[in-house]
């Protein structure tokens, strides 16, 4: 069977919704007209059509869709360009044909000549996407506390600010400053435009009861910001809605949909903000960073019952330059080989990586013939660019084969200042 493998047409948008719809169970909402359909450009777009097939209206059936998104994320302190993969889904009656790898290998070779040296996704299931050289690039860690358990250690010697309350949508370009300045040193956090911010952090806002999808039965969006609107030191989005806590004084839960803040005195009065609130009997946050403060400063932190579950991955699609473009905390250099990237096969080879710790100069990255310190896949590659994992911690699951010192070495050089994380969903 033949398959025409091109952009979705305007005319054609509809199918893509249907197919996310039917793939993923109504997440991105039913209809043609859905979110999927909606928030995606056709040109974004790299689909599966069957031309001996015919919609209803005389369209060729979409088999498969698949779109990449143009995102800039943050690696380490520089910025990169990332292709935010999403609404990969295929009709049953044309699975186990390897549609999906057909685009993938397509799709990896046009991202890299549009620069875009990763790519990430939210994987439905990690044994698809693993066997595509993706890697975990972070953990959503999330807290379900109750306020009377918000108890901050008496070590503390700030002087508490005041904490105010507003309307996202008046206070937008205050939390867009702090967003810029909270992500600038760390990883895996996405470059928000105007329209991600209104459609994946506020999304639901004054029109929350009208709204069907998911976020929009959590209430209204709110934003408390620390100090004064022209310069806040941090801010929570979030949410409150009565009813839902098995309490009979305290049955109101406060969900957190972000959360930023510029020093630790600032991050401890958001706690502190969502503490004086007597009636909620849950503060919840599904989507905090690893490396989230809160164990560190709560004087009971089991109370925060803490869980991780599983985030973003990651696959780099253009080795060199990925590596020349990320961030590094030390000048160091380091000569290893990649091999077995089918996918990608330009990145297979052995490579002399320079990096440079000054974050307005890229690291070097050349071919050599040289004997490698370090062995390892294109996966693994990735695991360890994101920060997610260290070299030692792949060389004792026998995923990277090179001397200790060697090893020592690469731990050095990829150590990333904050662990990955993304807390947007795309």
């Amino acid at each position: 069977m033949t398959f025409d493998i091109r952009p979705a047409l305007p005319q054609e948008m509809g199918q893509l919704g249907l197919m996310a719809s039917y793939s993923y169970g109504g997440t991105f909402g039913d209809g043609e007209d859905n979110i999927a359909a909606a928030g995606t450009r056709p040109e974004w777009t790299l689909c599966a059509f069957d031309p001996a097939a015919r919609t209803e209206a005389g369209q060729p059936l979409m088999a498969t869709s698949f779109a990449a998104f143009p995102f800039t994320i943050r690696a380490n302190g520089r910025p990169m360009a990332m292709a935010g993969i999403s609404v990969i889904g295929t009709r049953p009656e044309y699975r186990r044909q390897g549609l999906v790898r057909t685009i993938m290998t397509r799709a990896f070779a046009e991202q890299r000549e549009r620069g875009q040296t990763l790519a990430g996704l939210w994987a439905s299931q990690a044994a698809i996407y693993q066997r595509y050289g993706f890697s975990p690039a972070g953990l959503n860690r999330g807290y379900a506390i109750d306020t009377a358990d918000i108890a901050l250690l008496e070590a503390s010697p700030d002087v508490e600010a005041k904490v105010t309350r507003h309307r996202p949508e008046a206070v937008l370009d205050s939390l867009r400053e702090v967003y810029k300045q909270f992500i600038a040193q760390r990883t895996g956090y996405l470059h928000r435009g105007r329209s991600l911010w209104l459609n994946s952090v506020l999304d639901g806002g004054e029109s929350a009861q009208n709204s069907a999808s998911d976020k929009a039965q959590d209430g209204p969006v709110y934003a408390a910001l620390v100090g004064p609107i022209e310069a806040p030191t941090g801010y929570a989005v979030y949410t409150l809605r009565a009813g839902r806590v098995a309490h009979r004084a305290r049955p109101q839960e406060i969900k957190v949909r972000d959360m930023a803040w510029l020093d630790m005195s600032a991050c401890r009065d958001l706690w502190r903000f969502f503490a004086k609130h007597d009636l909620v009997g849950r503060v919840v946050w599904p989507n905090a960073p690893m490396d989230d403060p809160a164990q560190g400063m709560m004087a009971e932190p089991r109370m925060l019952h803490t869980q991780d579950n599983e985030a973003t991955w990651w696959r780099i699609v253009d080795a060199p330059n990925a590596l020349a473009q990320r961030g590094y905390n030390t000048n160091a250099e380091l000569v290893f080989k990649l091999d077995g990237d089918d996918l990608a096969p330009w990145n297979n080879g052995t490579w002399c990586l320079q990096t440079s710790a000054d974050d307005a100069t890229d690291s070097q990255v050349t071919p050599v013939k040289k004997p490698p310190e370090l062995t390892l896949s294109i996966k693994t590659l990735t695991g360890l660019f994101s920060g997610m994992y260290g070299a030692q911690t792949l060389a004792n699951w026998g995923m990277l084969h090179g001397e200790p010192e060697a090893i020592a070495k690469a731990d050095a050089l990829f150590a990333t200042r904050h662990k990955p994380h993304c807390p947007d969903h795309y």
